[in-house]
C-alpha cells in the first residue's frame, strides 16, 4: 500500500513539468515531507468542457484534491479515509473506482514515498517499524497514477455553493519492482511521461485501454534508504524527516 509520501515541489514547477495551463494559487497545498491520508495534495488532471460552458480543448490543470477517495454515492465522507489505495489488478471493476478509472484518472506528484519494514529487537525486546523513503535515483518528479471524484454534500442546499462539493483522490497501487521489493510488496505505480497523456485523456474510456498504460517501469529507476522514525508520526514534518538514522 502507500500510506504516506513526499510532495514538496513548487506549483510553478509542478506545472511546467506536466504542461498545466491553470492553477490557483489559494488552493495551494503546502510543500510536505510527511503527506498523509486526508491530507489535501497536489493532482494533475484534464477536463473536458461541461454542459453550458464554451465548446473547447481539454484543459490540464493543477488542482488541490483530497487524498482518501469518497464515491459520488457515498453517505459519509468518512469513507475516504479507507480508500486511500486502489489495487491496479481491480481498479477497474470494484465499484469504489470503476466510475472514476473510466471518467477521473489524474497524476499525483511525489518526490518519492515511504515503506515500512519490521525490524526484530535484540534479546526479549519489541521489534520496531523502520521507514525507508523510496524515490528516483536522479531525484526526479514520480507521477503517481490517481483516480479522483466528486462528492455531493447534501446538507448544502445550492449546487453552486463551493461548499457543496468536495474533490477526493486515490493511489493506484502494483506490485513491487526495483529496489522498493526489499522493503515491501506493493508499491504507489509511477507512470513515465510517455503515458501521462493517455492516462489523463477524459475522452479515452476503454478499460482494456487504460489497463494497458498501467504498466510498471522497468527496474533500476528506484533506490531506497532508511531515514528518522520521526516519520512515524503524521505531525511531524520537515525536510530532517529525510535524514538517515543514526547507527
Amino acid at each position: 500500500m502507500c500510506g504516506r509520501y513526499v510532495s514538496t515541489r513548487s506549483p510553478d514547477e509542478l506545472a511546467r513539468h506536466f504542461g498545466a495551463a491553470e492553477w490557483h494559487a489559494s488552493d495551494a497545498p503546502t510543500p510536505s515531507w510527511n503527506v498523509a491520508p486526508t491530507d489535501e495534495v497536489w493532482a494533475v488532471l484534464e477536463r473536458a468542457p461541461r454542459e453550458g460552458e464554451e465548446p473547447g480543448a481539454v484543459r490540464r490543470e493543477l488542482r488541490s484534491l483530497r487524498w482518501g477517495l469518497v464515491p459520488s454515492w457515498a453517505k459519509d465522507v468518512k469513507i475516504g479515509s479507507r480508500l486511500i489505495n486502489a489495487r491496479v489488478e481491480t481498479v477497474h471493476e470494484k465499484p469504489a473506482f470503476r466510475r472514476a478509472f473510466a471518467r477521473h484518472r489524474c497524476l499525483l506528484p511525489a518526490d518519492g514515498f515511504y515503506e515500512w519494514q519490521r525490524v526484530k529487537a535484540e534479546g526479549a525486546g519489541r521489534a520496531r517499524k523502520q521507514p525507508y523513503f523510496v524515490h528516483p535515483e536522479d531525484g526526479g518528479i514520480m507521477a503517481l497514477a490517481g483516480l479522483y471524484e466528486y462528492w455531493r454534500d447534501p446538507a448544502v442546499a445550492r449546487d453552486d455553493d463551493p461548499a457543496a462539493w468536495l474533490t477526493t483522490c486515490t493511489v493506484i497501487t502494483t506490485d513491487a519492482t526495483d529496489a522498493a521489493g526489499r522493503v515491501h510488496p506493493r508499491m504507489p505505480l509511477a507512470l513515465t511521461p510517455d503515458h501521462y497523456a493517455g492516462w489523463l485523456d477524459p475522452r479515452r474510456q476503454d478499460p482494456g485501454e487504460l489497463r494497458r498504460l498501467l504498466s510498471p517501469p522497468a527496474d533500476g529507476r528506484l533506490t531506497v534508504r532508511p531515514v528518522s522514525t520521526a516519520v512515524n508520526d503524521v505531525h511531524n514534518n520537515g525536510p530532517e524527516l529525510l535524514e538517515e538514522p543514526a547507527p
